[in-house]
């Protein structure tokens, strides 16, 4: 769970947060004003069809058991209809650089609000697609910086730190008595838990053949779990069936199986997310993450 609300930033930066909760107007002796339109960094209605950028979220942090922390970054696509694709490079980068590489590429729009979002479950945005892990000696005035830029537009950068207020329970909530699933990729396969996750063995597939995926889940006490798929990477358009699903356990243990298919060749990656249900999103605990790269071939 997250414990407080965001630091504030250095002068002349823009975060998510900022971005999202300013009305964007300027304060004068005068009272409020109106900022002109062609000077405005975001419309002043956030969500749109298309045209938006994507906004670089940082959620928080966790130690880890040998002194290290995990660093949790998500995003926000602020368009309704449109998804984008902003390559690993000048447009899209983690500083310092030794972090760079992890972060996705594919910016699904809002989940839930229309037709072309590939879900159907309101859950706003993508909530801690991965994590940045820095050393016991990273200290609290150390930052890890997101940038992403749709080209044509002014970059948005987000820190993130490891400020004693942004401690996130992982991967377990004893306020609200919640815990991430344990995932595997296969029967017998390696157990995995929380959002730092893990990443998969590597498939093929050829363009148009569908590509069965699944993970097996286990859980203590849910009797059923919410599981996302959806694009975290890769050159073309990429499609579930089913993008999202329910999953109800038995004894504990169930398993959530999708086909997934690619409209053009090249290095993908597929994000699965495993929770009890979208809404607990928002209290910052507990889910899982993980990472399956696939080749398309012609």
């Amino acid at each position: 769970m997250l414990r407080a609300m965001s630091p504030r930033l250095p002068r002349g930066s823009w975060s998510g947060g900022v971005a999202l909760a300013c009305s964007l107007v300027a304060a004068s002796s005068l009272g409020a004003q109106r900022i002109p339109f062609e000077k405005r960094f975001f419309n002043e209605q956030v969500l749109r069809p298309h045209s938006q950028p994507v906004v670089p979220i940082f959620e928080g942090w966790y130690p880890n058991a040998d002194g290290t922390r995990e660093v949790c970054f998500g995003y926000f696509n602020l368009n309704l209809d449109e998804s984008l694709d902003i390559p690993l490079g000048e447009r899209n980068f983690i500083e310092p650089s030794r972090y760079d590489g992890h972060q996705p590429t594919h910016f699904t729009p809002v989940p839930g609000m229309t037709s072309s979002s590939p879900f159907s479950s309101r859950f706003r945005r993508i909530w801690c697609a991965f994590t940045v892990t820095v050393p016991a000696d990273f200290g609290p005035e150390d930052q890890v910086w997101w940038t992403l830029e749709r080209p044509g537009e002014e970059p948005v950068r987000t820190p993130g730190t490891i400020n004693v207020a942004y401690v996130l329970d992982e991967p377990r909530s004893d306020g609200r008595g919640d815990v991430a699933p344990t995932v595997r990729f296969s029967q017998g396969g390696a157990p995995f838990q929380g959002r730092k996750g893990m990443t998969g063995p590597a498939r093929t597939v050829r363009v148009g053949q569908p590509l069965e995926l699944s993970v097996r889940l286990e859980h203590p006490f849910e009797e059923q779990l919410w599981v996302g798929w959806v694009q975290y990477r890769g050159p073309g358009r990429v499609t579930f069936g089913p993008t999202e699903q329910r999953v109800a356990l038995a004894e504990g243990r169930g398993v959530a199986t999708t086909r997934v298919t690619f409209a053009a060749p090249g290095q993908y990656e597929v994000l699965v997310q495993a929770i009890n249900n979208t809404a607990a999103f928002e209290f910052h605990c507990c889910w899982t993450n993980g990472y399956i790269p696939v080749t398309v071939t012609e």
